[in-house]
């Protein structure tokens, strides 16, 4: 207190320290949280029809029904390991390891034809391992070549006009890969494969001329490859009229077919379909969808079928919304491989494209795959944490 001249006093204050507002804790963004649960639920779903698409098979072949369902359990712990780090992982440090990536995958795609290393099944050598464990090269050839071309396009954006920079080294990278898959052969892969590529330099912003007429040669070169052999073109057909050889091109969309149609519109119920009773060949694989219409019906299919969609959506969205190029190259490729390897697994399931081998993401048994796959959504989210509208 103080006094002044005039006799009035006046009643100094001491200053108080502004208080600190505490900051609002980040939350996820609901896109984020949507996108982690949609693969959450499809690897739920995949353990569940995994065990009850293979229990007889496995009871017959390995004297447990437990037998797959256990190594698909094991593929996915590891799987999970993978995402969480490609999670946490500053995703712009891959770009470190795109040409290293590269090399080692084109190793293995020689290795796996070599004879006596790689494991030949039903007449494809796509495997190297040991006894019942392998792993399948041409799964990681798909994150490769995407990191690759990724990392090549976003470092070369200002010259994406100047094809020779641009577009031939992504091209030729592809054609290397797809020539070693189609030798094993792998039709499907090299498709899923071809998709990643064309979807990631168009959205790089290569030249649409050069880019379709290079899409239209790649397409003819492989259906010449595919058409070529007598064998060949009778199973790339089967599907237009699987009941001209029913008991061979044909058998495998006949029994698909009969297994969807019995599924009805809710199912004959959960682990209790007739066609994994030895009908219907890679029940618990590739054709694991079809298994999942007759148990689970018309809604558990479009279940699957809407969380693909999903996944597709929030993949673009993430994708429009990514902070640099590099980033928005990688979340258009990943959906694009996770949208067209489901496509194309389902079309061939139902009998509407023809059947070329490639397991459907998250669900179908398979290590290499989940694995794959598994790592690749890693990425997408994170990519998702650092682009507005997603982060934390």
């Amino acid at each position: 207190m103080t006094s002044r001249a005039d006799g009035t006093t006046t009643t100094r204050t001491r200053p108080q320290p502004a208080r600190s507002a505490r900051a609002p804790r980040p939350t996820q963004s609901s896109g984020y949280v949507l996108l982690f649960a949609v693969i959450v639920v499809l690897n739920m779903i995949g353990l569940v029809m995994v065990l009850s698409a293979s229990s007889v098979t496995a009871l017959q072949h390995e004297g447990s029904s437990y037998y797959y369902f256990e190594r698909q359990v094991m593929w996915l712990i590891g799987g999970s390991v993978l995402f969480l780090i490609a999670l946490r992982l500053d995703y712009h440090r891959l770009r470190r390891f795109a040409l290293p990536f590269v090399a080692v995958t084109a190793a293995l795609l020689v290795i796996v034809l070599l004879p006596g290393i790689g494991q030949n099944v039903n007449g494809s050598s796509r495997w190297i391992g040991v006894g019942s464990f392998g792993i399948q090269p041409s799964e990681f050839a798909k994150l490769a070549l995407l990191l690759f071309a990724a990392d090549l396009l976003a470092r070369r954006h200002a010259w994406i006009g100047d094809t020779r920079v641009t577009l031939r080294p992504v091209l030729v990278a592809f054609a290397g890969f797809a020539a070693l898959i189609m030798l094993q052969p792998n039709l499907g892969t090299t498709i899923v494969l071809a998709a990643i590529t064309f979807a990631v330099l168009f959205v790089a912003g290569t030249p649409l001329a050069p880019l379709v007429g290079w899409g239209v040669l790649g397409t003819c070169g492989a259906a010449m490859a595919s058409m070529g052999e007598s064998y060949r073109r009778a199973r790339v057909l089967a599907f237009l009229h699987p009941w001209n050889d029913p008991l061979n091109t044909g058998y495998q969309n006949i029994q698909s077919q009969v297994s969807i149609a019995s599924g009805g519109l809710f199912g004959v119920g959960l682990g209790a379909s007739r066609a994994k009773f030895g009908f219907l060949p890679y029940a618990h694989t590739d054709f694991i969808f079809a298994i999942i219409a007759e148990e689970l019906g018309l809604f558990g299919a479009a279940l699957v079928v809407g969380l693909f969609v999903a996944l597709g959506f929030l993949g673009i969205r993430i994708a429009l919304r990514a902070e640099d190029p590099f980033g928005r190259l990688m979340a258009v490729g990943i959906t694009t491989w996770l949208c067209v390897q489901a496509f194309v697994n389902i079309g061939a399931v139902i009998g509407v494209l023809p059947i070329t081998g490639v397991p459907l993401p998250f669900i179908s048994f398979g290590g290499s795959s989940l694995l794959a796959t598994m790592a690749a959504s890693g990425i997408l989210l994170n990519v998702a944490r650092t682009a507005p509208g997603f982060q934390r």
